[in-house]
């Protein structure tokens, strides 16, 4: 993935999303979502439970899908006073901020496209083919449906199959290695930049090339050594030379 531009983050920040929350969600949502723009965030869901009373859990993420806990603690800080002020819910609650976790939502275009190779789960709002549960490889995104390469398949059943975007109930990465590790790439590589904007770490040299979060950080394979050249000046080499001299004598037998 490539480290996005001032236009493309903008882009980024007013994508729509494809699962929007009702009711009270959508009121906290309401209020929620130009604070978070505001500040370079962009929302990815909101969950009113009854845990511990009432609670507020508003998943948000910068740009290009990272979020660490200064983030939370910068959104808590500048959101509590707007929502104390707006009041979307009528009694008592704990507002929890939060990341949307490694087996995070899938709520936009974009995240199909950054999770591409990965696996997922989803389940449709409109059945397709007779279903509404789905899971296997995301594969891309052509127009606006999401081509997935099935792993529960029957007989009989299509291998591959396109699911239109606006027909998606939920959508979710299913945790594997890969995503971890993945993950925790991306993770460091956000921390490293808030580090060096905060003057806590020197910034990159000039000519350092930002490294791709998207891509394997395996070391590469060591090419072949050649093979080394035979010696031509052996024993055996210099006693030809001789018996060629002599016209065909062996200088290694007796006269």
């Amino acid at each position: 993935m490539t480290d996005p531009t001032a236009d493309s983050i903008d882009d980024l920040l007013d994508e729509p999303r494809l699962v929007v929350e009702p009711g009270v969600a959508a009121r906290v949502a309401a209020v929620a979502v130009p604070v978070l723009q505001g500040m370079g965030y962009r929302l990815v869901r909101i969950k009113v439970s009854g845990e511990a009373g009432c609670t507020v859990q508003i998943m948000a993420e910068r740009p290009d899908g990272t979020m660490l806990i200064e983030d939370c603690e910068a959104i808590s800080k500048a959101l509590s006073p707007v929502l104390d002020v707006a009041d979307p819910i009528e009694r008592a609650y704990r507002l929890e901020i939060s990341s949307p976790g490694i087996d995070r939502p899938l709520v936009r275009r974009s995240d199909f496209e950054r999770h591409i190779g990965h696996l997922a789960k989803i389940d449709m709002a409109v059945a397709h083919q007779g279903r509404k549960r789905f899971r296997g490889i995301l594969e891309g995104v052509e127009g606006n449906s999401v081509r997935l390469h099935r792993d529960d398949i029957r007989e009989g059943e299509d291998a591959v199959v396109a699911l239109v975007m606006e027909d998606i109930g939920d959508a979710r990465l299913v945790l594997t290695d890969e995503l971890i590790a993945e993950s925790m790439r991306r993770g460091k590589a956000a921390e490293r930049e808030l580090r060096q904007n905060l003057g806590l770490e020197p910034p990159p040299p000039p000519h350092a090339k930002k490294s791709d979060p998207a891509k394997s950080n395996k070391p590469k394979p060591k090419p072949a050594k050649a093979r080394k050249a035979a010696p031509k000046n052996t024993k055996e080499h210099r006693l030809a030379a001789e018996k060629a001299r002599r016209d065909g004598l062996d200088p290694t037998e007796g006269d």
